[in-house]
């Protein structure tokens, strides 16, 4: 059974062990817009935003905890997500 690319992004996240995760597919947004250079088509499933607390984020500065997000979803930008924007956040700092 294949999965949704949503489905993939929130169970990689499962490994940061979130205490908020929140994944909104803003690809409508860019309809029309060729994704690579590979000029692949629109495929509903390319642009994103994440908004994650997690306790793994205690302590990391801003660019590293998107390193560990983006760690988690190599395989997601090798196969045509094209644009994530990352909220990150401690338990600390969620407040």
């Amino acid at each position: 059974m294949s999965t949704s690319r949503d489905e993939r992004i929130l169970e990689a996240m499962k490994a940061l062990t979130p205490s908020k995760l929140q994944l909104i597919n803003d690809s409508q947004k860019h309809a029309g817009h060729v994704h690579h250079l590979g000029g692949a088509p629109f495929t509903g499933e390319t642009h994103y935003k994440l908004i994650i607390t997690s306790p793994m984020f205690e302590g990391q500065s801003r660019i590293d905890r998107q390193r560990m997000v983006m760690n988690l979803l190599k395989e997601e930008f090798n196969s045509g997500l094209h644009a994530l924007e990352i909220k990150a956040s401690s338990p600390s700092e969620a407040g």
